[in-house]
């Protein structure tokens, strides 16, 4: 008799599937990583379209990662059905964080603008840029689609590195970025103090 395995590791269940700056690298690259399209590497691709690549593929491994699940308990779902279940806020990563992600890939000189652009949802026309008022202030305007594409540094650069662009960026050891869950911990979980015993 052939015993079965879990299907699921024993600490953590699922991980993450991937690495977020492992599948930008290779979405640029034209590799179409993890299902996702295939682009045209010298012409790039807007940041929009790479975090829409990059949330989708997500839902995807999530939705086979619940029907694996789902199989080992007894239940057949489909990853189809797994989709309609899953809520697209559920993956990571939000806008303001992607777009954060990217202007570190930026600071490294990994991607670079190949110059297009196109119009955007928001109103944004090619060549547009960021205005600043009498007082230095920064004035919000519309920017475009803006395509970016990755620098002979940014295939040069090791999978480390990719994986961890903000110790790549402030090289720093990676003991102080690795025990985050020790050092910023939620408050409903630190350490309460401990009454001091009244004297006989």
């Amino acid at each position: 008799m052939v015993s079965q395995l879990p299907l699921r590791p024993d600490r953590g269940r699922f991980l993450r599937p991937f690495h977020t700056g492992i599948f930008i690298r290779d979405y640029l690259m034209g590799k179409g990583p993890f299902g996702s399209s295939v682009i045209d590497p010298d012409r790039g691709a807007a940041i929009e379209d790479v975090r829409y690549a990059y949330k989708s593929a997500l839902l995807r491994e999530y939705a086979e990662d619940m029907a694996a699940m789902a199989l080992e308990q007894g239940v057949e779902m489909s990853v189809e059905e797994a989709l309609e279940r899953i809520p697209q806020r559920l993956t990571k990563m939000r806008s303001h964080s992607f777009y954060r992600y990217f202007h570190h890939l930026k600071m490294l000189s990994w991607v670079e603008p190949t110059g297009e652009e196109e119009k955007s949802a928001m109103g944004g026309k090619p060549g547009y840029q960021i205005e600043r008022g009498d007082r230095r202030a920064v004035v919000e305007v519309p920017q475009p689609r803006r395509f970016y594409r990755l620098t002979a540094e940014g295939k040069a650069a090791s999978d480390m590195a990719w994986q961890d662009p903000l110790q790549a960026l402030y090289n720093y050891p990676r003991e102080i970025r690795s025990p985050k869950p020790l050092r910023y911990r939620r408050p409903g979980t630190l350490p309460r103090k401990q009454k001091k015993a009244k004297a006989a």
